[in-house]
């Protein structure tokens, strides 16, 4: 069973940064996987943020373009989403998504942006 966990989120100020990771565990086929860092507020839809092909192709959202950057780790089975320039509505609960033939979604980590 493959599951990913997701950890990194806090309280920070604005223009202050943080890494969120995503670990898959239960997987040796993780170099196959896109992965991808969702966000959504309360009754709001979940929106791509970024994503990283299995080839390290990445795309952002242009909201963050600039800002956050995608990359992963494959011998450590690990995505990393770094953000700076955090800005308040950067503020979401933050989901991994790793897909492979089939879905695969953390449980999220919550971002705060706040003074």
């Amino acid at each position: 069973q493959v599951r990913l966990v997701e950890s990194g989120g806090g309280l920070v100020q604005p223009g202050g940064s943080l890494r969120l990771s995503c670990e898959a565990v239960g997987t040796n086929m993780f170099t196959r996987y896109t992965v991808a860092w969702y966000r959504q507020v309360p009754g709001k839809q979940r929106d791509l943020v970024a994503s990283i092909s299995q080839s390290a192709v990445t795309t952002y959202a242009e909201s963050v373009k600039g800002r956050f950057t995608i990359s992963r780790d494959n011998p450590a089975n690990t995505v990393y989403l770094q953000m700076n320039d955090l800005k308040p509505d950067d503020t979401a609960l933050y989901f991994c998504n790793g897909r492979f033939l089939s879905d695969f979604w953390g449980q999220g980590t919550q971002v705060t942006v706040s003074s």
